[in-house]
């Protein structure tokens, strides 16, 4: 018998199941707020449905099945399911469409790291159908109303811009580009300083790989750079994005301009962005999302595309960042009665008790004694577990309520 549960799986204990279930519910509060509503998709997606857009690389998904349809795989983000739920489903609704959801996602792990984490919790929202500055800036501020929510100190917001970050790569060659945007994408400074370029090029990936820190001071260097057309006008959409989020923020936004953030996943066509913690000596990534604004024409049936933008926050993430806090419940709650038959001809009647303790406006936790145990033992049980009342019941429905101090 296998004692253990898989490699990269995990079982979750009551307390952390009410910490995480207390971070879903504060943050779909925060989504509700903004009007979003949510949106439950299939665990289960067709391969070709998840990796369409360059979405996600096949090796990632867990897949279940082979079959004449097509292979199913477990999801491991849930931007594709929605696009193609929204299209699909929802195409007679008006834009912009406004989805949340809370959901778990699975990863294949691979082959360097097989002990890795398989199943992940993420909670996040989806803008449909509306591009511009306008939406940047609303996912933005929201993921930012997301963090404060938790009181989080110590993070900031890494923006990038998948689009203008491309056209700057689009001067090396095609066999390179590939490397360079991984030593880019990796911060891996060395190995950018090793690839066989020439020093026009060589020096170009080093110009871009240190295109991050202040917005201001970063779009001052971009300035500089021969752009085209549109090139200059997704800076100019940039440079109004940072102002419109200094003057709207409630607070001051901790935000770093970085045109060397590449998302792994190739569906971004616009922003793209990370939010990063840096509280205990340790970073960690708390959410990260972009625009997408060619995604959605992949599931439509006749091919109609609609801008998209959104982020994910990653529970687990959080989960160890809040642990210990005041933001995270540190115990479970005890239950407020403990009700005992004081025979065996009362079970009935103290089940009756229990029911209508239970149906009070308020929850009432409440537990029925099963036997076995003498009267100092039932209230050494119930000191145990914080449990405040004892009611003993008679067979026609009396109750004798006892105060347990603890």
């Amino acid at each position: 018998m296998i004692h253990q549960p898989p490699a990269g799986a995990k079982d979750l204990l009551p307390l952390e199941v009410a910490q995480k279930q207390h971070l879903r519910e504060r943050l779909q509060e925060v989504f509700h707020r903004w009007g979003y509503q949510r949106i439950i998709t299939s665990t289960l997606e067709w391969l070709d449905t998840l990796m369409a857009g360059g979405a996600i690389e096949r090796s990632t998904v867990i897949q279940l099945q082979e079959g004449d349809e097509g292979s199913l795989g477990l999801r491991p983000e849930l931007t594709a399911s929605i696009a193609r739920a929204a299209v699909t489903r929802m195409s007679s609704d008006s834009y912009p469409q406004r989805l949340c959801y809370v959901a778990n996602v699975f990863r294949r792990a691979s082959a360097t790291y097989p002990g890795r984490q398989l199943e992940f919790y993420q909670a996040g929202v989806e803008l449909l159908g509306k591009g511009g500055v306008l939406a940047d800036a609303e996912i933005i501020l929201l993921l930012a109303d997301c963090l404060d929510e938790f009181k989080l100190q110590d993070w900031s917001l890494i923006l990038g811009e998948a689009g203008l970050t491309r056209s700057l790569l689009a001067p090396f060659p095609e066999s390179l580009r590939s490397r360079v945007r991984y030593c880019i994408s990796h911060l891996d400074r060395v190995r950018l300083e090793n690839l066989s370029l020439s020093q026009e090029l060589r020096d170009r990936a080093l110009f871009i790989f240190d295109l991050r820190g202040k917005p201001a001071d970063v779009l001052q260097k971009v300035a500089s750079l021969d752009l085209d057309e549109s090139g200059k006008a997704t800076v100019n959409n940039l440079k109004s994005l940072v102002e419109l989020l200094n003057e709207s923020s409630p607070f001051p936004l901790p935000l770093i301009l970085d045109l060397s953030l590449l998302q792994t996943i190739d569906y971004y066509t616009g922003i793209v962005f990370e939010v990063v913690s840096f509280s205990k000596n340790q970073s960690r990534i708390l959410g990260k999302g972009g625009r997408y604004d060619r995604l959605l024409g992949l599931y439509h049936p006749q091919g109609e595309t609609a801008p998209g933008i959104g982020f994910a926050v990653n529970l687990e993430e959080l989960h160890h960042l809040l642990l210990g806090t005041s933001e995270l419940p540190q115990e479970m709650p005890p239950s407020d009665w403990l009700i005992v038959p004081d025979r065996s001809s009362a079970e009935a009647a103290a089940f009756v008790y229990a029911q209508k303790l239970r149906q009070s406006e308020h929850l009432v936790r409440v537990e029925i004694d099963l036997g076995g145990r003498n009267r100092e033992e039932i209230r050494e049980y119930a000191r145990s577990r914080d449990i405040s009342r004892v009611v003993w019941v008679k067979a026609d429905g009396t109750p004798e309520i006892e105060a347990i101090g603890c």
